[in-house]
């Protein structure tokens, strides 16, 4: 019987060593997973019996003489090393032109036209901690109502704003407008926005939206939902891919939520991908440098990931990889230019098969529209014939 149903897990940031050019991005010597071994506390139990350190280039953690998973690295053959471009190319696009930065922020034709746009004036615009941001510049927009823009050293226009001052629903609507001006030339990857409430220094609220541009090729999730197959999303996959080729969505608020989310998906009765992100691994710890914190964020996540590995049915498949690195212990509060790891459990695979490293992330769309029988014209590679 074949494989009926694919878990494609991304732990959002959760790289495992730089890649050869990671010089170029300012990342030299970034290892995530490595960062969170070094504090001592790192105890991932099940993805070690996966096969995570004995996944290629890893010199810690020890490896696993027997392990129950497949698993490989894999290098990223787009330009760039952000949250939109590494779904991209998980998803079978490899993007050969870096999506825009600004690290002066943005040009005054931009700010001009979404200020003429908005109604509203806008306050920053330099990149910025999304944190930090707020607490320098949140009494000023509270007095004024002028909008908060800023950036990062990703492709992503960000509009902050205090709920009491601009309704959600209304800052959705900005975003909108952003969204519908960047385009081109000033294409960022996504527009995020960033509510926030309370009083100084404010707390950001879950209802982040994010607004990325639309695919521009087929990816792994058009041809799943054209085979008549479910595709559904956890967390800000819907955002990341603009809706294209998702059946459908369910929000999630922390790694947690979205964990327990799948596995109530797990229980129930359909067949195609389930694709998850969890976002707090880079949203919460790597960009704030807090390494205690993404450790035990993996430490919780391992043993959910456990959970869902033992109720899944015997044509399932669970897949769990990463998007980028962002260490939390180098200098930098930015993604890093990191190989990703790729897990693989299911009662049809084959254990202990060292896939070694890939060349490209799209090497696992290929593989699930393989293994779901789906006809495809994506990039990459597929290894199913050496897992199952």
């Amino acid at each position: 019987m074949s494989i009926e149903r694919v878990f494609l897990i991304v732990l959002d940031s959760v790289g495992i060593g730089e890649m050869p050019d990671a010089d170029l991005y300012g990342d030299k010597g970034s290892n995530t997973v490595k960062a969170c071994y070094s504090t001592g506390k790192l105890d991932v139990p099940f993805m070690k019996k996966l096969g995570l350190f004995n996944i290629e280039g890893n010199g810690y953690g020890g490896n696993c003489q027997q392990p129950i998973g497949s698993y490989g690295r894999f290098a990223e053959s787009s330009k760039g090393k952000d949250t939109t471009t590494g779904h991209w190319e998980i998803a079978g696009i490899i993007s050969e032109k870096p999506m825009p930065t600004y690290p002066n922020g943005f040009p005054p034709e931009v700010i001009d036209e979404f200020e003429r746009r908005t109604g509203r004036k806008v306050l920053c615009n330099k990149p910025y901690s999304g944190t930090e941001v707020i607490k320098d510049y949140g009494r000023e927009h509270i007095e004024t109502g002028a909008l908060i823009v800023y950036t990062s050293a990703d492709s992503v226009f960000q509009i902050a704003a205090h709920e009491d001052i601009v309704p959600v629903e209304q800052l959705y609507k900005y975003c909108e407008i952003a969204r519908e001006m960047l385009k081109g030339q000033h294409g960022v990857g996504r527009v995020i926005a960033r509510p926030f409430t309370g009083e100084y220094p404010f707390s950001r609220t879950p209802r982040r939206h994010d607004y990325s541009l639309v695919p521009p090729k087929e990816t792994m999730l058009d041809a799943i939902k054209a085979k008549g197959l479910a595709v559904r999303g956890v967390g800000k996959i819907y955002d990341i891919f603009a809706g294209k080729g998702i059946t459908s969505t369910v929000r999630t608020v922390s790694n947690d939520d979205g964990m327990e989310k799948t596995l109530e998906i797990a229980k129930e009765d359909w067949k195609g991908l389930c694709f998850v992100n969890l976002v707090d691994f880079d949203m919460t710890y790597g960009h704030r440098n807090d390494v205690e914190g993404y450790t035990n964020a993996l430490n919780k996540v391992d043993s959910q990931l456990e959970r869902l590995c033992g109720m899944i049915g015997d044509n399932d498949i669970v897949m769990i990889t990463a998007d980028h690195g962002c260490d939390p212990i180098t200098p930098s509060t930015d993604h890093s230019r990191e190989y990703t790891p790729l897990l693989i459990y299911g009662k049809k695979i084959k254990p202990g098969v060292d896939l070694g490293t890939r060349s490209t992330f799209a090497d696992i769309g290929k593989t699930v529209c393989h293994i779901l029988d789906v006809p495809e014209s994506i990039c990459g590679a597929s290894f199913k014939s050496e897992i199952l």
